[in-house]
């Protein structure tokens, strides 16, 4: 037995260090633990970084090609609305406007086509090309633009054509000699061979006929078309050698629906009145020669009434 006064230490607190010392390893070995949570931590936060910036790489991509196809849209759309048009007899620029639905009417077009049409938008010639700008007439698209204008230039020289054959009609019923008036619905204003200092000859060479710009004005009987252009102080003229011999002189023309060489009959619409050249206002000058210069005039109301015309 053990001497007395003597005691083992007790087993209870070696068991405790023991604990002590698994704790404090248990702490150390804790530390690896907390370290590889924090590396997880950072690897997310990076895929999730990665992510983002791939998704704002996509946003950007996307709006770059919407951008680029917006403005393909844009360009085609703005080349469809783009026509060209060849001019017809009996043309205007108001009346090309109003039928091809051009926007901004008669001065857009002719705003576009300045070069082409020259300085006075009131003289355009058959067979000139202008450009079109907006819808086009209702049935027209991109692809079929020519063949749907070739399709309206048909239908309205048809209409015209009728129209001309039943005013030569209703004119020859009228005359009974192949012979009608240059404009219908008109005052005579200055008369043949009123004198005075403003004309070169010293006196008026022809007699006008009072009507509003835009009226429209015919071949008086048929003929051939010598001369369709600017005419110096007559402004547009159309001047037409008749089956008689003589000529038909046309003055102050805004617009001229004929063209030098073509043959027209009695009625036919060669133009419409105007003011152009040496004129106070819209009015037409017409005359009758014996020769397609000036100076070869005679009276030209006296010439119609010869002819059966009631003048």
């Amino acid at each position: 037995m053990p001497a007395r006064g003597k005691h083992r230490r007790p087993k209870s607190q070696r068991f405790t260090r023991s604990i002590a010392a698994a704790g404090t390893g248990g702490a150390a070995l804790a530390l690896p633990l907390i370290g590889a949570t924090g590396a997880h931590a950072a690897s997310a936060d990076s895929v999730s970084q990665k992510t983002t910036a791939v998704s704002e790489k996509t946003v950007t991509e996307n709006s770059a090609k919407a951008a680029a196809e917006q403005a393909g849209e844009s360009a085609t759309a703005k080349k469809a609305s783009t026509r060209t048009y060849s001019v017809r007899h009996g043309d205007y620029l108001s009346k090309i406007a109003r039928e091809q639905h051009v926007s901004g009417g008669w001065k857009r077009i002719y705003a576009d086509n300045r070069e082409a049409v020259g300085s006075d938008p009131s003289l355009i010639h058959p067979g000139l090309k202008l450009t079109l700008h907006g819808k086009a007439p209702s049935g027209g698209n991109k692809a079929s633009d020519k063949t749907a204008s070739s399709s309206k230039k048909a239908a309205p020289q048809k209409t015209e054509t009728k129209a001309e054959t039943t005013s030569t009609t209703q004119s020859a019923d009228a005359s009974g000699t192949g012979f009608t008036l240059p404009v219908e619905g008109a005052t005579i204003g200055t008369g043949y061979k009123t004198p005075g200092g403003m004309w070169s000859s010293g006196y008026h060479t022809g007699v006008d006929f009072i009507v509003p710009t835009g009226t429209s004005l015919k071949a008086v009987g048929a003929g051939t078309v010598v001369t369709a252009g600017w005419g110096g102080a007559y402004g547009n003229q159309v001047v037409i050698q008749l089956a008689d011999g003589h000529y038909a002189q046309y003055g102050h023309m805004s617009q001229l629906s004929v063209s030098a060489g073509q043959t027209v009959s009695e009625g036919q619409q060669i133009g419409l009145s105007g003011a152009t050249g040496n004129v106070t206002g819209p009015h037409l000058h017409f005359e009758i020669r014996t020769g397609p210069d000036y100076g070869s005039d005679i009276d030209p109301l006296a010439y119609l009434r010869s002819k059966g015309v009631n003048v």
